[in-house]
């Protein structure tokens, strides 16, 4: 090769590293800006994948133990990741005050994941997500009082009213469903914790670094477990092998709930919080249908009015944030 083609070879390389430096400030740029239509549509995806999710747990809940349903829960997600994040160059840097946050962010995730998916062997799918959705008004309240957050007066107002309608979706009568009833309202107040610590390093962290790191460390905490009981007997923890039906559900459930999360995760990155939570209303209604397809269960006439109230408290919430955003 001549010098002179060699120093075409070096200057168009040179040109190429040039530019994938530009696009890699650019996208750090592009993740550490609000930005926050695109962090609502980025929560509307999670709004559908997640009652996806829960739905597969819903199914799986008969055959498969809660504890095996998480480790190919977070096992995978981990296992999902990792090939993206080595093949794109990210990074898994990490500052020691990131790290301790992703451990908390990661029990927490793991206790909410898991109060769900039991809450789910005992409740309909929908009344389940619904009672859960006290969820957004806390985590609304704790964007305001905690990460002192801008919350207008219509924002609490339309949150409240989005409250007023899952109330009617909930119609709850603890005499008949029990202590399980229970369950639901510690998803609401884990998640809304979980969805505050994420806020607080989804900035600092890329977020599919995040995801596979979390989910590698709720596998190992999750075998721990396993391996606890297994040697002390405290609890009957026996997994199971699935058969071919369940098995693909299990793979479902890792990667929807990993792409669920993902999303959440990105949303965070471009919106407050006190923003995209109430748009997990939505939730509600993809729910609903959902369980009516799977389950053939159906809200009564006063649970679809709480329905349509909540959608509209949510749709105000984005009318209202595209409106602040333009000007």
């Amino acid at each position: 090769m001549s010098s002179g083609h060699l120093v075409v070879r070096l200057a168009a390389t040179s040109r190429f590293w040039g530019l994938a430096e530009y696009g890699r400030l650019a996208y750090d740029w592009l993740m550490t800006v609000d930005r926050p239509v695109l962090g609502i549509l980025l929560m509307l995806g999670f709004c559908i994948l997640a009652p996806v999710a829960d739905s597969i747990a819903k199914l799986l809940g008969g055959t498969i133990p809660l504890l095996q349903l998480l480790i190919v829960r977070f096992g995978l997600q981990a296992v999902l990741l990792l090939p993206i994040i080595l093949l794109g160059g990210r990074s898994f840097k990490m500052s020691t005050r990131a790290v301790w946050l992703t451990v908390a962010r990661t029990v927490l995730h793991i206790v909410g994941v898991g109060a769900m998916f039991l809450s789910l062997r005992f409740l309909p799918l929908a009344d389940a997500v619904a009672i859960a959705f006290v969820m957004p008004f806390i985590m609304l309240l704790l964007g305001r009082f905690v990460l002192d957050e801008e919350v207008g007066g219509r924002r609490l107002a339309a949150c409240a009213v989005g409250f007023f309608g899952t109330l009617l979706v909930v119609q709850p009568s603890f005499s008949e469903v029990g202590a399980p009833a229970l369950l639901p309202l510690l998803v609401a107040v884990d998640f809304a914790l979980f969805m505050l610590v994420t806020r607080q390093i989804a900035k600092q962290v890329d977020p599919v670094s995040l995801q596979a790191v979390s989910g590698g460390m709720a596998t190992v905490i999750l075998l721990l477990i396993y391996g606890l009981t297994q040697a002390t007997g405290v609890l009957e923890t026996q997994l199971v092998v699935p058969d071919l039906s369940s098995g693909l559900l299990l793979v479902a459930i890792g990667v929807v709930g990993t792409m669920a999360h993902l999303l959440m995760t990105w949303s965070l990155r471009f919106a407050p919080s006190a923003t995209v939570a109430p748009m997990q209303y939505l939730e509600i209604p993809v729910a609903t249908i959902i369980g009516y397809l799977v389950f053939a269960d159906l809200p009564n006439g006063l649970a679809a009015i709480g329905i349509v109230i909540t959608i509209c408290a949510g749709l105000y919430v984005v009318f209202r944030e595209h409106a602040i955003a333009r000007r």
